[in-house]
């Protein structure tokens, strides 16, 4: 990821590569929200306002179709966003995981295997209260 320059010096072309750096960003509490469903994963960073840093999905990591919903795009979905942070300097997270998807678990192994200082886990599954009424009885 750098700029190329070209210098000509005394006839020959010299290339010279610049490299520039990101800004590492201080980020004192992050949130991660894990959301899983049978098709997808789909993986958020927020600050603590809620404001999106970096996302990551199965789809991004380059999986298609069915292999979306499995756990291995899961996990791999993390790493990619996992990556994607690298230059974040963070120092507490909240986790959130929402759906009943097979890619969550390993997701959530990926990050805790990293050296994250994470404080608090959640699950935000909707669950009905009550639901739709049940079918009237059938009259034969």
């Amino acid at each position: 990821m750098g700029r190329t320059r070209e210098k000509i010096v005394s006839g020959a072309e010299v290339k010279e590569t610049v490299v520039t750096q990101k800004k590492k960003m201080n980020l004192p509490v992050g949130r991660i929200y894990i959301t899983s469903s049978h098709n997808n994963i789909k993986i958020c960073l927020t600050d603590d306002n809620g404001n999106v840093i970096a996302w990551s999905s199965a789809g991004h990591a380059g999986f298609k179709h069915t292999k979306k919903g499995t756990p291995y795009a899961g996990a791999k979905a993390m790493e990619v966003l996992l990556d994607k942070i690298s230059n974040v300097n963070i120092g507490e997270l909240k986790v959130f995981v929402k759906g009943i998807g097979p890619g969550r678990d390993p997701a959530l192994r990926v990050l805790f295997s990293k050296n994250y200082n994470i404080t608090y886990i959640a699950d935000i599954t909707p669950i009905p209260f009550g639901g739709p009424t049940p079918p009237k009885p059938r009259r034969v």
